[in-house]
C-alpha cells in the first residue's frame, strides 16, 4: 500500500498571523470601546477607477466666503482705475489714496485674490480617494500644511461605522479615523462594498438614542 502525503494548506492572507481562535486573547477596540451591531452587505463589483470625496459644506464655507470678499475688492478697484469718473469717492479712495501708500491698491488686491484662490484649493485638497487596492485619508495640518495617509485594504481588520462617520481597526492594533466628506452615506456605502469582497469585518456602532438604524442586508 502506497503512503500519500497531503501538502500543507497554504495561510488565509485575511487572516492574521497573531490572531488565534474565536475564544483567543485578541480583543477588537470596537468591542471594548461601546455596544456594536454587525451587518452583512450584498456586493457589487466596484468599477475600477478611483472614487473621491471632498470635504463637507462647513468646511468649504471659510474659504468661499473668503474668495467672494477678494473678489468683490479686486471689482472695486478694477472699477476705480478703470469707469470710476475723477471726482466719485472711489476715485479718491483707490487711486488718490495710492499716492500715499507703501503698496498701491492694485497689487494689494492681486495679493488677496491670489491668496483666496490658494485657500479654496487647499480647503478641496481635502476629503476621502478610494480605489480597487487602497484608500487614502487628505487632511490639513495646522497652519494649512496638507498631510495624506494611505492604508492598502489587505491592512485593514476592520471597518467601524458610526452613522455617516468611518474608522479603520487596522493589523497593528491602532485605529484611524476618515475625515467627515460632504457625501458620507455614499462613501460608508462603497468602503462597506469593498470590505465585503475582501472579507473585511464591518461593525456598526449602535446609537445610544433615537430611532435605531436599519440593520443592512
Amino acid at each position: 500500500m502506497t503512503a500519500t502525503s497531503s501538502s500543507p494548506k497554504e495561510p488565509d492572507p485575511h487572516v492574521s498571523p497573531d490572531a488565534g481562535d474565536d475564544d483567543g486573547d485578541r480583543v477588537s477596540i470596537t468591542e471594548v470601546n461601546g455596544t456594536v451591531a454587525r451587518f452583512e452587505m450584498s456586493y457589487s463589483p466596484p468599477d475600477g477607477a478611483r472614487s473621491k470625496f471632498g470635504p463637507p459644506l462647513r468646511a468649504r464655507l471659510p474659504s468661499a466666503l473668503y474668495l467672494s470678499g477678494a473678489l468683490a475688492l479686486g471689482c472695486v478697484v478694477l472699477y476705480a482705475y478703470l469707469w470710476a469718473p475723477s471726482s466719485s469717492r472711489v476715485f479718491a479712495w483707490v487711486v488718490e489714496g495710492d499716492r500715499g501708500r507703501p503698496i498701491s491698491a492694485n497689487i494689494l488686491a492681486i495679493i488677496v485674490v491670489v491668496s483666496a484662490l490658494a485657500t479654496v484649493l487647499r480647503t478641496h485638497m481635502r476629503g476621502v480617494v478610494v480605489s480597487d487596492e487602497w484608500i487614502e485619508a487628505r487632511y490639513l495640518l495646522p497652519f494649512g500644511i496638507p498631510r495624506a495617509r494611505r492604508w492598502g485594504w489587505p491592512q485593514v481588520l476592520r471597518v467601524v461605522v458610526d452613522g455617516t462617520s468611518l474608522g479603520f481597526e487596522l493589523w497593528d492594533g491602532s485605529f484611524d479615523r476618515l475625515p467627515k466628506v460632504a457625501k458620507g452615506q455614499e462613501l460608508v456605502d462603497m468602503v462597506c462594498k469593498y470590505a465585503a469582497h475582501r472579507r473585511i469585518d464591518v461593525t456598526v456602532l449602535e446609537r445610544p438614542v433615537g430611532p435605531a438604524r436599519p440593520t443592512l442586508r
